[in-house]
């Protein structure tokens, strides 16, 4: 009987295959061309629509009431730079009995609108829209990871008398309203008339609604962070509201003019997106690259 040949234990099986030499080289030195459009486009496609959308396809909100225009030669040039109406500030009581103020709210964005307690017409229309949008932008925080403490609501009553804090409160838990980003306000009647009046300019956009003995409008009025009037919009009206929230982002992403920026400030948000679609993409070609191998 013939014996069986005997494996050398030097001999390596081949039927077990192990990774190729390009396989295990550095996958960066050996990804193809396809690899590297597929890099190229997934980084610098993204970025270029950014860039373009930057500089042409937003909208901004615009400024309103003007107090004064300077002008002043530059250059050679007569150079016009308008000084828009800065809203005051004003101390009231909110909800909790606390009293508050409009300095105390420096760099954040501001709403302002204008109800009572026991209105029965636009004011729980108006408070409901108020608080879709302060719940909306719950959501915009977490999707688009803005931070919504740069925004406050305030609701300031056109009948002090009757509207006391503790009234107030029971109107706000009815509603939803969060005390932390929403104050609902009250105090003395002129103070908070001549402030809707001459303050925030409401006459002059709803002549209708708006006179020195009451009050009753459906306008919200928006301002930055300068305390600057950047919008009026009809806080019945569910797509003025939507037309608001969206203002009240670009607002916040809104250069600093008194502050020089740099490219890299431009790009700064971008950052960590651009890293991430990098290091994923990389490493899809990673493991297709070595799946091929084997």
């Amino acid at each position: 009987m013939r014996p069986r040949p005997q494996k050398s234990p030097d001999r390596p099986n081949k039927s077990l295959k192990g990774p190729s030499p390009k396989a295990t080289a550095p996958y960066l030195c050996t990804m193809n061309k396809k690899g590297w459009l597929a890099v190229f486009i997934a980084v610098f496609v993204p970025l270029g629509f950014y860039l373009v959308a930057r500089q042409y396809g937003v909208a901004m909100p615009g400024h309103y009431i003007a107090d004064s225009v300077v002008s002043q030669i530059k250059d050679g040039k007569q150079v016009n730079d308008t000084i828009w109406h800065r809203v005051a500030n004003i101390r009231l009581q909110d909800q909790l009995g606390d009293t508050v103020s409009l300095d105390s709210l420096k760099g954040k964005v501001i709403i302002i609108d204008f109800f009572f307690t026991h209105c029965a017409s636009i004011c729980p229309i108006l408070t409901r829209n108020m608080r879709h949008l302060q719940d909306a932008l719950k959501v915009k925080d977490y999707a688009r990871r803005i931070d919504t403490t740069f925004v406050k609501f305030l609701s300031l009553t056109v009948d002090p008398e009757h509207d006391s804090p503790p009234v107030m409160k029971k109107y706000a838990d009815r509603y939803g309203v969060n005390s932390d980003v929403w104050w609902m306000l009250t105090g003395p009647k002129k103070t908070i008339y001549d402030f809707a009046l001459n303050e925030l300019k409401l006459g002059l956009q709803d002549s209708v609604s708006v006179d020195s003995n009451f009050v009753h409008t459906d306008y919200v009025a928006l301002l930055d962070k300068d305390r600057v009037i950047r919008g009026y919009y009809h806080g019945t009206d569910t797509a003025a509201m939507a037309k608001l929230g969206d203002d009240i982002v670009f607002i916040m992403l809104e250069k600093d003019k008194k502050r020089k920026s740099t490219a890299f400030d431009e790009l700064k948000p971008l950052v960590i997106p651009i890293a991430l679609i990098l290091i994923g993409t990389i490493a899809a070609g990673v493991y297709f690259n070595r799946k091929r191998s084997f």
